[in-house]
C-alpha cells in the first residue's frame, strides 16, 4: 500500500452517525435547491430553446472555450503555488496540477463529502506535517485572490455597460480603497502571505481573464454580433453568487442569476441561460479528469516528495 492509500484509508471524515447524517443532509439540500432553481429557470426559458443553441453551437468556437477553460485551471493551480509558498510548502507543480484536478472533482461531482479543499488541507497537513490551519489559510488566499481579480474586471466592464449608472470613478475609488484595506489587513495579520501577494493576485486575474475569454467563445459560438460587455459582466456576478456552497457546483445559482441580469441588461435570456449551462458542462468535463486519480492513486504522488525542501 502507498503513502497516498494509506492517507486514503485513514479517511478525514469522522466517522460518526452525526457526521455521516450531516453529510446526507447537505447532500440532500443542495439537491434540492439546484432543483428548485433550475425548475424556476426553465419555467421561465423554454428549455428546447437552450438545447436547441447546446446542438447548434459551432463546436470550433466551443473546442476552443474548452482549451481557454483548461487554461484557466492551470494558471489557477500555478497561482495555488504562490500561496503555499508562504507557508513553506514547495509542490512539484505537476503534482500540485493533479492534486487540483482532484479537488475539482470532487468539488463538482462528490459534493455532500469533505470537498476537494477539505481534502487538500487534509492530504498536505497528513503528508508534510504542517497545521491545517496553515494549509487552510493558504487556500482561503487563493480562493480570495480569484475574488479580487474578478471584482477588478468586474470594474473595468462598468465603462462598457451604461445601465449601471454609477459614477465610474467612485467605482473605481471604492474598488481601489478596498484592496488596499485588503492588504494591510495581510501584511499585518498574516504577515506570510504578503510575500507573494501580489504575485498570487496576478495570476488571479490570468484565470479570471480565461474564464472570460471561455464565455467570448461560447457567444461566438452562437453566432454573436451584439454588444458583449452585458454577457461577461453576468458571468462574473453569476461565478460571484456561485461561490456560496448552496447548489451542486454552482449548477442553477449561476442560470438563475444570468436569467435575473438579463432582464436588467436587456439581453437574450435564452442566451444567457445557455452560455450558464454550456460553461457548466465545460466544467463538468474538466473535473471528470480527476476520477483518474481516482482510480490511480499512485498517479497521483509521482513527485509528490522531490519539491519538500523549505
Amino acid at each position: 500500500m502507498t503513502e497516498f492509500e494509506e492517507i486514503v484509508e485513514d479517511n478525514p471524515n469522522p466517522r460518526t452517525w452525526k457526521h455521516k447524517a450531516w453529510n446526507i443532509t447537505k447532500l440532500l439540500l443542495k439537491i434540492a435547491v439546484t432543483s428548485v432553481l433550475l425548475y424556476y429557470v426553465f419555467s421561465k426559458i423554454p428549455f428546447k430553446e437552450v438545447k436547441d443553441r447546446l446542438i447548434h453551437a459551432n463546436y470550433w468556437w466551443t473546442l476552443l472555450a474548452a482549451i481557454f477553460y483548461f487554461f484557466s485551471m492551470l494558471a489557477s493551480s500555478w497561482r495555488l503555488l504562490s500561496f503555499f509558498k508562504s507557508i513553506d510548502l514547495r509542490l512539484d507543480p505537476r503534482f500540485n496540477f493533479r492534486l487540483y484536478l482532484l479537488g475539482i472533482f470532487y468539488n463538482l461531482l462528490l459534493p455532500g463529502g469533505i470537498g476537494g479543499d477539505g481534502y487538500k488541507i487534509y492530504l498536505l497537513h497528513k503528508t508534510y506535517n504542517l497545521p491545517a490551519k496553515r494549509v487552510f489559510w493558504a487556500i482561503a488566499f487563493d480562493r480570495l485572490s480569484g475574488l479580487w481579480a474578478i471584482g477588478l474586471i468586474v470594474v473595468a466592464l462598468k465603462l462598457f455597460i451604461p445601465q449601471i449608472q454609477v459614477n465610474f470613478a467612485l467605482v473605481v475609488a471604492i474598488f481601489a480603497g478596498g484592496s488596499v484595506i485588503y492588504y494591510t489587513i495581510v501584511k499585518v495579520f498574516f504577515k506570510d502571505f504578503s510575500k507573494h501577494f501580489f504575485k498570487g493576485h496576478a495570476k488571479a486575474i490570468i484565470v479570471q481573464s480565461c474564464q472570460v475569454i471561455t464565455i467570448f467563445c461560447l457567444l461566438m459560438g452562437q453566432d454573436f454580433h451584439g454588444k458583449f460587455s452585458p454577457y461577461l459582466l453576468s458571468f462574473l456576478l453569476s461565478a460571484l453568487a456561485a461561490v456560496l456552497p448552496i447548489s451542486m457546483g454552482g449548477l442553477g445559482v449561476r442560470e438563475s442569476i444570468f436569467k435575473w441580469l438579463a432582464g436588467f441588461f436587456n439581453i437574450n435570456a435564452g442566451l444567457a441561460v445557455y452560455l450558464s449551462g454550456a460553461f457548466y458542462l465545460i466544467s463538468l468535463v474538466i473535473a471528470l479528469s480527476g476520477l483518474y486519480y481516482v482510480i490511480r492513486p499512485k498517479r497521483l504522488t509521482e513527485g509528490m516528495q522531490s519539491f519538500e525542501e523549505k
